[in-house]
C-alpha cells in the first residue's frame, strides 16, 4: 500500500513563518502542472507493485489550481497507477479560495477530503502571520465546506505571541461549533531565514514563549478529548474513522511517492527528493529526466526514522519490531537510553495486546516528544 504526494509550489503571498518551497508568481503554473503529470508517468514503474491508497495535494497552496487542473492531475494518477477503490484524496486549501461555487465544484471531483488552513479565527493573528485570508473568510468557507464535505481537517496554530489562553480556547470552541472531524494544531516555530525570524531578531516581534505554548498544548489536548477527538499524533486530533490516512502512512513508514519540486519520496530503504526550483524542475521533466537526489538509508537511519515517527503517535515504538527489523543491539540501545525518561514518567512501556511491548510517551512527555526522540537516536 502506498501514497502519492503532489506538491503545488504556488502561493498568493508568503506567510511570515513559512520556510516551505513556493513561488508567489503564477507565470509557470501551466507548465508546472504539465510537468507534474509527466513526472507521474516517468515514475510509474517505481510503484508498479503498489496500490495507491492515498493522494495528497500539498503546497504551497493547491487550491490555486483550477478544478480542471486538479482533474487533469487526478486522471494522470489513475492512468499510471493502480488506485484503491477506497482511495483518500486530500486537497490543501486556503479559505479565500473556497467560496460556495468552488466548494460545490470540488465536491463533484474525486477529492473526498479537505485540509483547510485556518490557522486562527482572529484578524490580528492572521495579519501577524501575513495570511491571505481574513477572519470572516475563515468562517464563511467552513460554513460552505461542511455542507458538502464530511471529511474536513483544519489547521490551527498556537503559541502565537499575544494569544492568551482564553483566545486560544475561543479558537478551539469555534472549530468545535463547525463540527469538523479532524484538527491539526501546530506550535508556532521560528524557522531560519523566514520573515518572522527577521522580525524577532530586529525586535519587531517578541521571541516565542515556550511556557505559553505548553499551556496552549495542554488545553488543546484536554478540550479535544472532551469533544470526542483522539490525539493520535503529536499535532493531530481526529474523531474515530477520521484520522488522516495519508499522514498515518508516513508515520508508519509505508511507501510514498513525492511529485513536484522539493517533494520527497520513501521506499522503506531509500529516500529521494526533487530539486527545490520550479524552473529547473520543469526543464528536467520536459527532457524526461528526474531532477532527484537519492539517498540509501543505513540501518541506523531507518531506526532513527522509526523512533522519531513512532514516538509521535499513539502506536508508539514496538520493541518487537525494533528487534526484528534492526537487531537486538538497537533494541538494547533503545531501552538503555529510555531509562531516564521512564524514570521521569515521560515514557512508559505498555503491553496492550499481550503480544508486544510498546514504548510510548505519557501525557507529561508529549510536549517534549521531539527532544526525547533525538535522545534515543543511534548515532554512528
Amino acid at each position: 500500500m502506498a501514497g502519492i504526494y503532489i506538491h503545488i509550489p504556488f502561493c498568493k503571498q508568503a506567510c511570515y513563518y513559512c520556510d516551505f518551497h513556493f513561488s508567489t508568481s503564477l507565470k509557470k503554473k501551466e507548465a508546472l502542472v504539465k510537468a507534474l503529470a509527466n513526472e507521474l508517468w516517468l515514475r510509474k514503474e517505481e510503484f508498479n507493485a503498489q496500490t495507491v491508497e492515498t493522494v495528497y495535494f500539498g503546497g504551497g497552496t493547491p487550491s490555486l489550481l483550477s478544478v480542471d487542473e486538479l482533474q487533469f492531475l487526478i486522471a494522470a494518477v489513475y492512468d499510471n497507477y493502480t488506485v484503491s477503490d477506497s482511495v483518500e484524496i486530500t486537497l490543501e486549501a486556503n479559505p479565500d479560495d473556497l467560496n460556495g461555487k468552488r466548494i460545490y465544484e470540488l465536491k463533484n471531483t474525486a477529492i473526498n477530503r479537505l485540509s483547510i488552513g485556518i490557522q486562527s479565527f482572529f484578524e490580528a493573528d492572521l495579519k501577524a502571520m501575513n495570511r491571505a485570508h481574513n477572519a470572516q473568510e475563515a468562517k464563511q468557507c467552513l460554513e460552505e465546506a461542511t455542507k458538502y464535505f464530511d471529511n474536513i481537517t483544519i489547521d490551527l496554530m498556537y503559541g502565537i505571541p499575544g494569544m492568551s489562553l482564553e483566545k486560544w480556547n475561543q479558537n478551539l470552541q469555534q472549530a468545535f461549533e463547525f463540527n469538523v472531524n479532524h484538527i491539526s494544531a501546530y506550535a508556532l516555530t521560528v524557522e531560519s531565514n523566514t520573515a518572522w525570524d527577521a522580525f524577532v531578531k530586529k525586535g519587531i516581534y517578541p521571541p516565542i514563549d515556550e511556557a505559553l505554548a505548553r499551556q496552549h498544548f495542554n488545553h488543546l489536548v484536554s478540550e479535544t478529548r472532551k469533544h470526542g477527538f483522539v490525539h493520535y499524533e503529536i499535532s493531530n486530533f481526529g474523531k474515530p474513522d477520521y484520522f488522516s490516512r495519508h499522514n498515518t502512512a508516513y508515520w508508519q513508514a509505508k511507501w510514498y511517492l513525492g511529485i513536484g519540486p522539493s517533494a520527497h519520496s520513501f521506499t522503506g530503504t531509500e529516500r529521494c527528493w526533487n530539486v527545490s526550483n520550479n524552473s529547473k524542475y520543469i526543464e528536467a521533466i520536459q527532457e524526461n529526466r528526474l531532477p532527484s537526489t537519492f539517498e540509501k538509508l543505513s540501518v541506523a537511519d531507518r531506526y532513527n526514522e522509526y523512533v522519531m515517527t513512532g514516538l509521535r503517535t499513539i502506536w508508539g515504538i514496538s520493541l518487537t519490531k525494533v528487534e526484528q527489523d534492526f537487531g537486538v543491539h538497537f533494541k538494547n540501545h533503545l531501552l538503555r537510553e529510555a531509562e531516564k525518561f521512564l524514570a521521569a514518567k515521560l515514557l512508559t512501556i505498555s503491553n496492550p495486546d499481550g503480544k508486544q511491548q510498546l514504548l510510548i510517551t505519557t501525557q507529561k512527555g508529549k510536549f517534549l516528544t521531539d527532544g526525547i526522540a533525538s535522545a534515543l537516536f543511534y548515532l554512528t
